[in-house]
């Protein structure tokens, strides 16, 4: 009987477990934007866990949303344009500039959004605006390391302070 107990238990553990959704210790994503002085562009990478972007884009546009490239529609990007297109604010040299969404992946547990500003000439000051995932996660931190002019920078952006500028003069 002793036998028997120990048998169900250790049959019934891993089903009770993989019910329990995992989730990360940290809610943070990191935007790094880098000066191509050649193609007079800024290239921005904006990486956000999956699970945390889902859950977004499902309160925002559809319950129904599986950010999964297998099962995924153009409609997910077109969410995902949209989203960073209003919580991603970059202004270059003062002027407010929009960038065009490249595509995305997926790697590992993190959502890889690529992004592109062309025609940025001469770059004096940069300023980044991110709200990302701030609206539904108020413990959400966001990174924004730039790179540009030989020069490295990183911020750290929260929703009291979502904005920071870089001045090369």
């Amino acid at each position: 009987m002793k036998y028997l107990s120990l048998i169900i238990a250790l049959l019934i553990t891993p089903l009770v477990e993989t019910n329990v959704e995992l989730d990360h210790e940290y809610y943070v994503s990191v935007t790094k934007i880098e000066y191509a002085q050649e193609q007079n562009s800024l290239q921005i990478i904006s990486q956000i866990f999956i699970d945390d972007f889902e859950t977004l884009l499902r309160k925002r546009y559809d319950e129904n949303i599986t950010l999964d490239s297998n099962k995924e529609s153009q409609l997910i990007e077109d969410y995902m344009n949209r989203y960073l297109q209003n919580k991603l604010k970059i202004r270059v040299n003062g002027a407010a500039v929009k960038f065009k969404f490249i595509g995305k992946e997926y790697k590992e547990d993190i959502t890889y959004c690529y992004l592109e500003i062309e025609n940025v000439n001469d770059l004096n000051s940069i300023e980044v605006t991110n709200r990302i995932l701030f609206d539904i996660l108020p413990e959400q931190q966001n990174i924004v390391r730039l790179k540009m002019k030989k020069r490295n920078k990183s911020f750290l952006l929260i929703p009291d302070n979502d904005k920071c500028v870089l001045n090369f003069n």
